[in-house]
């Protein structure tokens, strides 16, 4: 039987890659990833072994801190804060962490710390400005011009020249020394206006701002009691001043002055009702007991 040749179609092609071909490029595939990964795991453990090595490096563990700003508290007692810091590697130290262990010190309002490679840390610290001798409870405290209390005033701080300030204490009390915000403002106030006047402000035993709005001073040498109202504290006190000798004149003992009026001045005699003039000065809570520094 005569062979029958069937035509050819074009669309067919026939493969060209044996299947021993395929095989090898397979193989070369999984080598090349089998490359890849060692290469990355030796990238990985050199990284790692090279960070570790840096984190471990003595030359970038913190080996000198510094103390700049403070007054009262003394450098030891400021590194006393931050024990522990010391040793601790340069980079990975959380300052903010740090600072926070610094501010925990009442005396202490702000502080920063600065990394300045390779070992050493800078702390700056600012402290808290007492203004006076605050009455809490029948205890003294040492205040700031916030009205925060930085510690019990004690011998310790003998060396503070500061006038003693009654009726701060909030009402009704929510601790033994819980202050009002707007009274500490108002004695605040009074002292810092007295800043430029070192002559008067010496003078200035007491302060008493149990009246939020009226600030009532006792002056060294002086029984009297004057009242400041809420401003123009330092010229008040020089008109008191100047008018003294001649208000002691006219009248034997004086309970308090009233300065708050600019046009006239109000005084009332040690044991006078509230009638006349006298009676037109309101009173203002309990007088500051009489002691001074």
């Amino acid at each position: 039987m005569p062979a029958v040749a069937a035509p050819a179609d074009r669309r067919f092609r026939r493969a060209h890659v044996k299947p021993t071909r395929r095989r090898k490029i397979g193989v070369r595939h999984v080598w090349l990833a089998a490359k890849v990964t060692a290469v990355l795991g030796v990238a990985i453990y050199g990284g790692w072994r090279g960070t570790a090595l840096v984190l471990g490096a003595p030359v970038l563990q913190v080996s000198r801190i510094t103390v700049r700003g403070n007054e009262r508290l003394s450098a030891g007692e400021v590194l006393a804060l931050v024990d522990g810091l010391r040793g601790r590697n340069i980079l990975t130290i959380d300052l903010g962490e740090w600072r926070g262990r610094l501010l925990a010190s009442p005396w202490v309002e702000d502080a920063s710390l600065r990394r300045l490679l390779p070992g050493r840390v800078e702390i700056e610290i600012h402290e808290r400005r007492p203004i006076g001798i605050g009455r809490l409870n029948g205890a003294l405290y040492l205040i700031d011009g916030d009205g925060i209390v930085i510690d019990e005033y004690g011998p310790n701080y003998a060396e503070f020249d500061l006038p003693i300030i009654d009726g701060l204490a909030t009402r009704p009390p929510q601790r033994a020394s819980a202050i009002d915000e707007s009274r500490a403002h108002l004695a605040a106030r009074l002292i810092a206006s007295l800043a430029t006047r070192p002559d008067l402000a010496q003078k200035v035993s007491q302060i008493d701002v149990t009246d939020a709005h009226d600030a009532v001073v006792l002056l060294e040498g002086d029984t009297a009691l004057v009242r400041l109202g809420d401003r123009d504290f330092a010229r008040r006190i020089e008109s008191y001043l100047e008018l003294a000798p001649t208000l002691k004149e006219r009248v034997a003992g004086i309970d308090y002055v009233d300065m708050r009026f600019d046009e006239r001045l109000y005084v009332r005699p040690v044991g006078s009702g509230r009638g006349g003039d006298a009676g037109r000065a309101r009173a203002t809570g309990e007088a500051p007991p009489r002691r001074s520094r």
